[in-house]
């Protein structure tokens, strides 16, 4: 029989459980911003979960990215109105 191949949702768990030690030695700002970029990629599990052949953690990576993209989109958006609205 083949091997049992572990949940999108297990490898995120599994993933994070492996990031314990890293996270212990950042300062306490950077676990927080390990700790919102981990929500991020837990936000995409359900498409990860899509791609078979990727490796999850490369999925992760990519929600985090995703998501910072995002932030950074509406970022510009707001400058640019504030940036309208001071007559630039």
């Amino acid at each position: 029989m083949g091997k049992t191949v572990r949940t999108i949702t297990d490898s995120y768990h599994y993933e994070s459980e492996m990031m314990r030690n890293f996270r212990r030695g950042l300062r306490r700002s950077d676990q927080l911003v390990l700790d919102e970029l981990m929500v991020y990629s837990r936000k995409h599990l359900a498409a990860a979960s899509l791609a078979a052949d990727a490796l999850p953690m490369e999925m992760f990576l990519l929600s985090m990215l995703i998501e910072q993209q995002k932030q950074i989109a509406q970022l510009r958006a707001r400058i640019e109105l504030l940036e309208q609205s001071a007559g630039r």
